[in-house]
């Protein structure tokens, strides 16, 4: 299953939604759209869904004559000491959207002190996470998102998680070979997801995107039965698409 490398993909933005958002806190009576796109030099094919996401996510409101001010999702993201709180409710809260919008249980997992955490995850009757029998910490070898999480490492940094974490067969889809996995690792496109077709579990298909936020190595990834691969395509490309809110949470 080929997908299409993403160039406009979201979380590559993350950086011109902060200038958005630093544009906007500066004026605190309200700013119009058009000078946001002065202010920032975005031509307005890149500004107006910029404005649309962080409008969704509560980031900025607009008043009454149109413009723009920040949102309460702003305001109470830097209230202190509720702030890992409201952080995690709101990743929760997109979380959860994400899994109503691709149909699939989705996971938030970062690369924290030399091993795999998944620190937040959204399921559901109609949207099953996997199945762990085996510790995901013992399988980025094999798990989409676990993949994602190599790719964001240096070859060092690969063999020192490797050499703690030796590569074992899970099914008869597990790539064993170090030579292999680091080559695949390699041409792994940025914009493109990482795909788990039954290597970690039989009955189960995965895919995962990079969330680049400053030097931390973090995923978003879903997982669906077997059943449902045919749908894997396009929930990884509406995975994509939706990551921006996530890494936004990331580095706010």
């Amino acid at each position: 299953m080929a997908l299409k490398p993403e160039p406009t993909a979201p979380f590559h933005s993350v950086q011109y939604v902060l200038r958005v958002l630093e544009t906007v806190s500066r004026h605190p009576g309200g700013v119009t759209d058009a000078q946001i796109a002065r202010e920032t030099g975005l031509p307005t094919g890149h500004l107006a869904p910029l404005l649309a996401m962080l409008l969704r996510e509560g980031y900025v409101e607009r008043v009454s004559d149109g413009a723009y001010v920040i949102g309460d999702s702003l305001v109470l993201l830097g209230s202190g000491a509720s702030r890992q709180q409201a952080l995690e409710t709101k990743l929760q809260d997109t979380l959860a959207e994400i899994r109503d919008s691709v149909g699939a249980a989705v996971y938030l997992s970062r690369y924290v002190d030399g091993e795999v955490r998944i620190t937040q995850y959204a399921d559901g009757p109609h949207a099953p996470k996997v199945y762990e029998y085996v510790d995901f910490r013992s399988a980025a070898h094999a798990s989409a998102l676990g993949k994602c999480l190599l790719t964001q490492l240096d070859p060092n940094g690969r063999r020192d998680h490797l050499a703690r974490h030796k590569i074992t067969r899970f099914t008869s889809r597990t790539i064993t070979s170090e030579k292999l996995l680091f080559s695949k690792l390699d041409s792994q496109p940025p914009t493109v997801p990482v795909l788990d077709l039954q290597e970690y579990a039989v009955g189960t298909v995965c895919a995962a995107v990079p969330l680049t936020a400053g030097a931390a190595v973090g995923c978003l990834a879903l997982s669906l039965p077997v059943e449902h691969a045919h749908r894997l395509r396009a929930a990884a490309d509406k995975l994509n698409r939706k990551a921006a809110p996530v890494v936004l949470s990331l580095v706010l």
